[in-house]
């Protein structure tokens, strides 16, 4: 722009006082101040500022006297020669002989798009009558009550449990006082545009007191939120309770079964309301219900609304003599707040006394200044507003007295391993281990005896809604959605310490619930584990680096200048399903990067591997991660993975299992678009080339199929081996197989464990049986092992021809389909290898570097192993192509899986 105007500013607040403040700093000159008079001995924050700068203040009580101009005002006005004014925020009346007097007339801002809800509630009522849209206009003045032209225009979403204050912090206050300053540069460009406003959707909503704001009960849940929340914090909507009226503060939706609470009467409503632990649950009129976490009575004092019937009166505490300092060191804070007070008393009201919501931000960040390791909210100082019940909060938080009750664990406890583990069995949902809701269990089965290892809780269907609401109100709502990416990687490393610091008892779990030899549980299952963490953690405070937040060029169009820059989001809710070959590293792999992101999660184990994964939310609440935002519910995948895939309030879904499950899920996230990402079943094929390192092949082409008893996603499912070697390879294989030592997971000198469940050694045995029966030669195994549990001989097979079943399907288990290729067909084995619809790893074993990118260049499948096997990293990407599914876990990739991004352009 190139005018600076000369502008009067009529009006107050903090938002009129950043207006003023950005207007003088980008060179326009503020000639007069019109403000209100102070109040109980404070100015308004405008007149400070303006004073501050030596700009003439004019504090007028009034401009109009029954109902004509003050003329001695009018002329105060006219002599600062304004060619602007510029209205941020005023609640006075204002002659048109003021407004209509500079060259270049008024601007007012105003809290709502209109011409929708003119009058000066316009926030509330955006928020009573739900609308799904909130903003403000840059109108120009006229005589009619916010009937002016527009100038600008902004606006937001309105989230479901937002507050007039959500909605002022997180848009209006901040996008208002740039809006305010860029509608003054156009019109000193004389490019500002007069937009008539539309008559066709206005409406004029009168101003909400006390007085009128009490909740009408008769009618939805959703509406009575709406007017709690359009209500919240000023004027408050309020309902009369034994005889006085309370006001409601802090309303939610509940989308969940009904809570059990003790009953409270309230005058008008329809039926009685619950006090729970987590609030005042109230119903609409449709059955739903609606939760209020706070309660104000009549005297200002706040409490939480689950202490409603809470009758002991907290003993006043001593304090020691850094308390007492401290104690001092804020009653000089409120001293400095509340200049109008002589002398600040125990007794003191800190609103009463004239402060306003910017006074506590101001008094809390001066406190954190002094004493960084007092936390306070907002809500705190509601909830204590006399200065002695302010100390004594303060005081409790410092000592620590305030924290959540120690989480409540029942245990199912075994000596075995030579240790005592303590194994959580219920539902965990929302920083809490639960009974299902409709009580029901199943029994969890150890394999390597067939034993019961606990009867853990079948979540239903209400679990699933009250987890996924759990995880919502965390994200939207919660600590975790404030909380910035350093704290949140914090809090992974200290997960990954206590994984660490439990991991002989997480490997024990894993042995005993899914057969995974103790040694290779404790060095992959849970190692694994915590590396996962640990790098995920690390990339939490890097997401907006390098390319997941960058500048991009763009054209201008001249003479504007533009700026277009990219932004990654979490993404919300994520449902997480896993298998139970790897019940702990399934739920890193997929969690860490979930959490990394800032999402929150609700995870279904495996119904016949649930133990690591509910240990894991034992140690994730030790960890300090906030309610709701890690929720583990056990049971059944039709059941509980069905609903979480289906759920509307679900924004994502990662999943590794079985090819049908996969695409089943694909066509329950289609009921709301959910992004997915699927890691499913493989026929991972390895070819060996006569070149080999023999010794080098075998070895690993063992460990290729027998690695965790087969039950390996990327076990290579089918062998290719180059016809000249192909007799003694499959003599060396037979003989090191020999040498397997099979029996129990928790022996040290064990090779190989059970097979995971019953149900899954049945179809092994009949897998081979079909192999046998289509033609294929069974050199070793096939059978069961004679001894109490699920064990299996590791089995080979060859002569395995392409169109066999054994050649086409995975087994998932230590099953070696050998075929042979002819000597030096490079070509040949590759189309081989690739006329599969699976796609998800393969590997090649030569020692002509050549051939060997060659084919990793040919192979079609997500991972490409040389000269080795199973070497997986939690720095390289890990996931399938074709119906092996899509989309990575692991490395930098698997973060945009749990991200969106978002496309920024400003002009300047």
């Amino acid at each position: 722009y190139q005018q600076k105007l000369k502008l009067a500013l009529i009006g107050q607040s903090i938002f009129g006082q950043e207006v003023y403040n950005k207007l003088r700093k980008e060179g326009h000159k503020v000639v007069g101040v019109f403000t209100v008079p102070d109040k109980n001995g404070q100015a308004d924050p405008l007149a400070l500022a303006a004073e501050k700068d030596g700009t003439p203040v004019f504090k007028f009580p009034r401009w109009r006297a029954k109902g004509k101009p003050i003329q001695e005002v009018v002329e105060a006005y006219k002599s600062v020669g304004a060619e602007l004014n510029v209205l941020p925020f005023c609640t006075q009346f204002i002659p048109m002989d003021v407004i209509d007097c500079p060259k270049h007339g008024s601007i007012i801002y105003h809290p709502s798009i209109l011409p929708r809800h003119r009058g000066a509630s316009a926030i509330n009522w955006t928020l009573i009558q739900g609308d799904k849209k909130a903003g403000f206009t840059i109108f120009w003045a006229d005589d009619g009550l916010d009937t002016g032209p527009i100038l600008l225009q902004r606006e937001c979403d309105v989230g479901q449990n937002d507050t007039v204050d959500d909605l002022y912090n997180r848009f209006l206050f901040p996008e208002g006082i740039k809006a305010m300053v860029e509608a003054v540069h156009l019109i000193a460009d004389g490019k500002a545009p007069r937009i008539p406003q539309p008559k066709e959707g206005a409406t004029y909503e009168g101003i909400q007191k006390k007085e009128n704001a009490e909740i009408p009960w008769d009618q939805p849940a959703a509406a009575l939120h709406n007017w709690i929340r359009g209500h919240d914090k000023v004027p408050g909507a309020w309902a009369t309770i034994d005889g006085q009226v309370v006001t409601f503060y802090g309303s939610s939706l509940l989308d969940a079964s009904v809570p059990a609470g003790q009953e409270l009467a309230i005058k008008g409503a329809s039926r009685p309301g619950l006090i729970t632990k987590n609030g005042l649950v109230v119903f609409g009129n449709d059955g739903k219900m609606v939760l209020v976490r706070n309660l104000q009575f009549e005297d200002g004092k706040m409490i939480p609304a689950s202490k409603y019937f809470s009758t002991d009166e907290t003993a006043a505490l001593e304090l020691t003599e850094q308390e007492k300092r401290m104690a001092e060191d804020i009653r000089d804070i409120w001293k400095g707040i509340l200049s109008n007070v002589a002398v600040i008393e125990d007794s003191t009201d800190f609103f009463k006394s004239g402060a306003s919501s910017m006074h506590v931000v101001r008094m809390l960040e001066e406190i954190k200044q002094k004493y960084s390791g007092l936390q306070l909210q907002n809500e705190d100082v509601y909830m204590a507003t006399k200065f002695a019940d302010f100390i004594q909060m303060a005081v409790r938080k410092f000592r620590g007295e305030d924290k959540e009750e120690e989480l409540v664990i029942d245990y199912v406890s075994k000596n075995v391993n030579n240790m005592t583990v303590n194994m959580p069995y219920q539902c965990f949902i929302n920083g809490q281990f639960i009974n299902a809701e409709d009580g029901k269990t199943y029994d969890t089965i150890n394999p390597a005896d067939g034993s019961i290892i606990a009867s853990v809780s079948s979540a239903s269907l209400a679990d699933v809604d009250k987890a996924v609401a759990a995880a919502k109100e965390a994200f939207e709502n919660g600590e975790w959605g404030r909380m910035k990416a350093r704290g949140k990687g914090r809090l992974m490393y200290r997960l990954a310490d206590l994984m660490e610091e439990h991991q002989e008892e997480l490997a024990t779990i894993e042995s005993i619930d899914s057969g995974a030899v103790y040694t290779l549980a404790l060095k992959t299952h849970v190692g694994m584990s915590v590396q996962t963490f640990r790098y995920f953690a690390g990339w939490c405070d890097k997401i907006q680096a390098s390319e997941y937040g960058a500048t991009i060029p763009i054209n201008q169009a001249r003479p504007n200048h533009n700026l277009t820059f990219t932004k990654k989001e979490p993404i919300g809710v994520c449902a997480i399903v896993i298998p139970w070959n790897y019940p702990l590293m399934m739920l890193a792999w997929k969690s860490a990067a979930c959490l990394a992101a800032g999402n929150t999660l609700v995870l279904k184990p495996a119904q016949v591997t649930p133990l690591t994964s509910l240990k894991f939310a034992e140690l994730s609440a030790k960890a300090g991660f906030p309610k709701g935002v890690i929720n583990i519910l056990p049971g059944s995948g039709g059941l509980v993975g069905q609903h979480l895939s289906e759920h509307s309030d679900v924004r994502k879904v990662g999943f590794t299992g079985s090819t049908p499950t996969g695409k089943q899920i694909m066509k329950s996230a289609a009921t709301n678009l959910k992004k997915v990402s699927l890691e499913l079943g493989g026929k991972s094929p390895l070819i060996i080339f006569s070149d080999c390192e023999l010794d080098r092949a075998v070895k690993m082409g063992m460990g290729a199929v027998y690695f965790n008893k087969g039950e390996n996603c990327i076990a290579a499912g089918r062998l290719f081996v180059e016809e000249s070697i192909h007799d003694e390879f499959v003599r060396k294989v037979v003989e090191e197989i020999k040498k397997m030592k099979i029996g129990d997971p928790l022996d040290r000198s064990t090779d190989h464990g059970p097979q995971n469940h019953k149900a899954h050694l049945e179809k092994l045995l009949q897998y081979c049986e079909t192999g046998v029966k289509e033609g294929a030669t069974l050199v070793y195994g096939g059978r069961q092992v004679r001894r109490p549990g699920f064990f299996m001989e590791p089995t080979v097979f060859t002569d395995v021809e392409d169109h066999m079943y054994i050649a086409q399907e995975e087994s998932f288990g230590p099953v070696m389909v050998i075929s042979k290729f002819k000597n030096g067909d490079v070509d040949g084995v590759l189309r081989r290898a690739n006329t599969t619809e699976y796609g998800l790893a393969s590997g090649v074993f030569t020692k002509d570097i050549s051939k060997a990118l060659y084919i990793s260049e040919k192979l079609e499948a997500g991972t490409v192993f040389i000269n080795t096997y199973n070497k997986t990293d939690v720095a390289a990407p890990f996931g399938g192509f074709k119906q092996s599914g899509f989309g990575k876990d692991l490395g930098e990739e698997a973060l945009h899986e749990y991200l969106r991004t978002k496309a920024i352009t400003v002009e300047y």
